[in-house]
């Protein structure tokens, strides 16, 4: 079963009608229980890092997330859940994330992108590595919304993307997976790698 966590931070119709198209195996989960009988795992996520990590915390997921992550069964993280994946972030003070992926999160240099709009929004390609993600793809263009980016290890970035600077758009260490765009909201690009997250 492919679970889609419900933190109270996330589209989470949009992201359950695409991974849908390709399995019906899909449930929208908001319990430690229901995460344990999962095979797959959906970390959507939009709004402040803050809010997201006290919403894991209270509601006991945050501990079975980190189980689940240590199980090695495939866990996607998207947009604010791929944020969430690292050790911290400097969105609106220090907050200590999930610590899955060595590195943190800041806000757009805005000395390099002076001249353009924050957040960063729009479509906008992606330069990537060979990754299970990718398969049937190449330099995808797909939808962002964020004003921060992860920095992290050039070995677990899989995807780049340039606005104003380059910066890390796709990771995965092990059976660990992030997008900073929203494959949801990508069309044909998007809703490849959510079937070939589906697929692994």
């Amino acid at each position: 079963m492919l679970g889609i966590i419900d933190y109270n931070m996330g589209n989470l119709a949009s992201v359950y009608n695409a991974c849908s198209k390709f399995t019906k195996d899909v449930k929208i989960v908001n319990n430690p229980e229901d995460i344990e009988k999962c095979d797959k795992l959906i970390l959507p996520g939009v709004g402040a890092y803050k809010d997201a990590m006290e919403h894991l915390e209270k509601s006991g997921l945050k501990d079975a997330i980190l189980k689940f992550a240590k199980s090695g069964k495939p866990l996607l993280g998207i947009c604010l859940g791929m944020q969430l994946l690292f050790e911290s972030s400097e969105e609106f003070g220090f907050t200590k994330g999930l610590g899955l992926i060595e590195g943190k999160v800041v806000a757009f240099d805005k000395n390099k992108t002076k001249e353009l709009k924050i957040p960063h929004m729009g479509w906008n390609s992606m330069e990537n590595k060979n990754n299970p993600l990718f398969a049937g793809l190449n330099k995808p263009y797909l939808y962002f919304v964020h004003s921060f980016h992860a920095i992290t290890k050039d070995e677990y970035s899989i995807a780049k993307t340039t606005y104003g600077y380059t910066f890390t758009s796709a990771v995965n260490k092990e059976n660990i997976f992030g997008f900073q765009p929203h494959p949801e909201k990508s069309h044909n690009n998007g809703l490849k790698i959510l079937e070939n997250f589906i697929n692994l």
